[in-house]
């Protein structure tokens, strides 16, 4: 080999918490921060950073701090960085053309969407935490956002139990669900397309990957390893037909389970929901301590006693169109396509 070449690949995995926040000091020596900053809590909401990106992310920061005119860096323009570089930019919620009416209109479904998934995480047991939920559009066409804290332990063992894929299945499906107990079946709209295709690869991968239909089928992976493309290619030629149809009726049957189990507990809690929408609309975004406060004060004893009234005013609709009426849930979500991707691995939901 010629001089300065290596004779082996040196791999470098992406930095732990205690790595991150190693790395945020070096890049916040040159930028003055308030008191209140804990770079603990960055590192926290920053898994999977590099470090470069962990730069990019306080350059960002002491930019946004410097447009607002502040001479110091605040956690709003930090908070405000991670949204920019994880789910795109802030999109104004309304347009020259668009009347008041349908933007509030708009604003309620977002908001009951998004509070189906924070409200469903918040009450799972065991569940990832919420970081933060927001009905603020983004430039990458996302109307708003449930953003999950993913447990660093399950992230670096890459192990994921059958009861937190299950849940995994119900918190996806919660923005669909609330959608159907507030405004009715038929005024459901395409705004789950995504959940659905996660839930969908979710659910598959359970049964063909990693052996959690061991009651119908075999406990053994019926998919070829995606690491050889010549083999995951003529994947169909693993399973008989007679093998497809119970793997279909296993998946089936696990999106199911989800969707009853979502159905109830989003049903038994109908006021905790409620007061979560009422927040989102009223403020727009919540970080995890607000979710935290409603859920102690509405979540644990919603189930067992009618829910409080919220202490701040909803703001109510045009009377050309009623959205609070809520009606019966509908039937199982639509059937899977196998045509579509999977997902290797379960991920951080961003919902």
């Amino acid at each position: 080999l010629r001089p300065g070449r290596f004779d082996r690949r040196v791999p470098v995995d992406l930095p732990d918490k205690q790595g991150r926040v190693a790395i945020l000091k070096v890049h916040v020596r040159d930028k003055p921060l308030a008191p209140d900053v804990d770079l603990d809590s960055i590192a926290s909401r920053t898994i999977g950073f590099s470090g470069a990106s962990l730069q990019n992310l306080m350059n960002e920061a002491a930019i946004v701090a410097a447009r607002n005119g502040k001479d110091v860096i605040t956690f709003d323009e930090i908070d405000y960085a991670i949204d920019r570089l994880t789910v795109g930019m802030q999109k104004t919620t309304t347009s020259p053309t668009q009347s008041k009416a349908s933007r509030m209109k708009r604003q309620n479904l977002v908001a009951f969407h998004e509070a189906g998934h924070a409200v469903m995480a918040a009450l799972t047991p065991g569940y990832d935490s919420v970081a933060k939920v927001t009905i603020i559009p983004r430039s990458n066409g996302a109307g708003g956002f449930t953003l999950f804290t993913p447990s660093e332990d399950r992230m670096e063992s890459g192990l994921y139990s059958l009861r937190y894929l299950k849940a995994q299945l119900a918190v996806a499906l919660g923005g669909r669900v609330a959608e159907e107990l507030v405004f009715g079946a038929e005024e459901v709209t395409t705004r789950a397309a995504r959940d659905l295709l996660r839930v969908r690869g979710l659910a598959r991968d359970m049964v063909e990957r990693w052996g959690f239909a061991s009651d119908v089928l075999a406990a053994t992976a019926w998919l070829p390893d995606r690491a050889s493309p010549e083999l995951f290619a003529f994947r169909k030629n693993f399973a008989s037909e007679e093998t497809e149809r119970l793997i279909d009726l296993a998946v089936a049957a696990l999106v199911r389970e989800a969707y009853g189990k979502c159905t109830a507990l989003l049903e038994a809690h109908r006021g905790f929901l409620d007061v979560v929408v009422e927040a989102l609309l009223e403020h727009e975004s919540l970080d995890a301590d607000h979710l935290r406060r409603l859920r102690a004060e509405y979540g644990d004893a919603d189930a067992a006693k009618p829910a409080k009234k919220p202490k701040h005013h909803r703001r109510k609709p045009p009377k050309d169109f009623d959205l609070d009426e809520p009606k019966p849930p509908h039937g199982p979500p639509p059937p899977h396509h196998r045509d579509l991707p999977q997902p290797r691995v379960p991920l951080p939901l961003l919902l």
